[in-house]
């Protein structure tokens, strides 16, 4: 939900004081952390935000919003959270990372009930925001290579947003003092567009108050950036400073008015910039819906444009290298799922030895990579025989009752306790002794057997 702000050109316009030009040194932080202006991954590699944010704590049911992102070619997704001061709480932390994880998606959770602190009298402040993660750490630490901690979403409105520097430091430094070690992001205040330049102004300030070296600046693009010139001087001055920047969200030009989003997705891609548009679905305003009712086969206009346009998130997003850190592919449709970074199709480097005719067989292993009360995470690894394969079915029938809820990298149907999962139209040739894998979740209740599978090729 977004405040779209009219502003006079005047306010748009004034020049800040002299910014102090410093990098920030490599985080010596573990999994997602900063480098100079970069986020990179543990291994060093840099990593580019391409995604959109979905609306969680308002339509918690909406889990299947997840795979769907991620088949349009998304590698981010920003969660909105409550912290329950105004919405939420959102205690189903574990179960968000497990949906991001699924469908090898970085997510960045964001507590949204900071909205507007200061003019808008529901909002919290960024102190009861950290209040939230502490009460959520248990959940979070070990994820650092998975998740980014948005600590709280356009923080103040525009009333006094000079005390939105004082108010991030300490934000910043409560969190560390508390062991947190993840990439932290912070939000513009003036409803996170920053106007009047005071997080452009005091940023050196806010990066040097955190002692891992590992926060990352977020500025949120609406109609305030409504020509080129506002867009490229405003990253034009973080990039001379060094400074690391994300565009936190940012809508699109439905009309004269709004948002230059294509100077946006241009400049943002050319500068290495990440992204994250708002949002998926379920806006009040429906005008910045990606999909219509959630539904992927329902793209509007903003939604075909993010994802399947020039700079887009199909063109130009990166899996994390954490996945495997596979690329989209310019002749997959926009509704298919990316494929497992262990899909190879390089033949074994072991042929069969024996004399007779190779087998169009195959073999699938099962295994649980989470679980949850009530719900696990499953995978099955698909491997061709002796002989390439140009299709696969994988058969099981669950012991204890489990039903599948949601799959990618295959298309699965039940009966009962009873699955079937076939391949989809990317993965089901496979050279000799190449494999692919296919997921899923599923429900469970007392006890989670694993079953027998059962694999046949064509």
């Amino acid at each position: 939900m977004k405040r779209r702000l009219a502003l006079a050109g005047a306010a748009l316009v004034a020049v800040a004081a002299s910014i102090v030009v410093a990098a920030q040194p490599a985080s010596a932080a573990v999994g997602l952390h900063i480098s100079g202006r970069n986020i990179v991954e543990a291994n060093g590699q840099t990593f580019v935000m391409r995604g959109v944010n979905h609306p969680h704590v308002w339509y918690t049911g909406q889990t299947s919003s997840f795979a769907n992102v991620k088949a349009l070619g998304a590698n981010t997704v920003r969660v909105v959270l409550g912290s329950g001061k105004r919405w939420g709480p959102s205690n189903d932390i574990p179960n968000i990372i497990a949906l991001c994880k699924a469908s090898r998606l970085i997510c960045v959770l964001e507590v949204h009930d900071t909205t507007g602190y200061g003019e808008d009298g529901a909002a919290a402040t960024l102190d009861e925001a950290v209040n939230y993660w502490i009460s959520q750490k248990a959940n979070l630490v070990g994820q650092e290579s998975y998740v980014a901690i948005n600590i709280g979403n356009e923080p103040i409105g525009n009333n006094n947003p000079a005390q939105w520097t004082a108010a991030t430091v300490a934000a910043i430094q409560k969190m560390r003092s508390n062991g947190f070690q993840h990439l932290l992001m912070v939000d513009a205040p003036n409803w996170g567009q920053d106007w009047q330049n005071v997080m452009r102004d005091n940023a050196q300030t806010v990066l040097d108050a955190d002692t891992q070296k590992n926060t990352v600046l977020s500025i949120h693009m609406y109609s305030v950036y409504n020509t080129a010139s506002k867009i490229t001087d405003y990253l034009d001055r973080f990039q001379a400073a060094g400074w690391p920047l994300v565009i936190g969200e940012f809508g699109w030009q439905f009309n004269s008015g709004e948002v230059d989003h294509e100077t946006i997705l241009s400049e943002a891609n050319k500068r290495g910039l990440g992204y994250i548009g708002w949002s998926w679905s379920g806006n009040t305003d429906p005008i910045l819906d990606m999909a219509t009712n959630f539904d992927p086969n329902q793209l509007t206009t903003w939604g075909q444009r993010i994802f399947n346009g020039a700079n887009g998130i199909k063109a130009t997003a990166k899996e994390a290298s954490v996945y495997g850190g596979t690329s989209p592919s310019p002749s997959r449709s926009s509704a298919s799922p990316s494929v497992s970074p262990s899909a190879s199709r390089s033949p074994s480097s072991s042929p069969s030895s024996s004399p007779s005719a190779p087998s169009k067989g195959c073999t699938a292993t099962y295994s649980v990579v989470g679980q949850w009360p009530d719900g696990f995470q499953g995978d099955v690894k698909v491997t061709a025989g002796s002989a390439a394969i140009t299709a696969w079915t994988v058969t099981w029938t669950f012991p204890n009752g489990q039903a599948v809820t949601q799959a990618w990298n295959a298309t699965v149907t039940s009966s009962g306790s009873a699955v079937t999962a076939r391949n989809v139209s990317y993965n089901g040739g496979l050279a000799a002794g190449a494999s692919t894998n296919f997921g899923f979740l599923a429900s469970w209740t007392g006890t989670n057997g694993t079953p027998t599978l059962a694999c046949t090729a064509s």
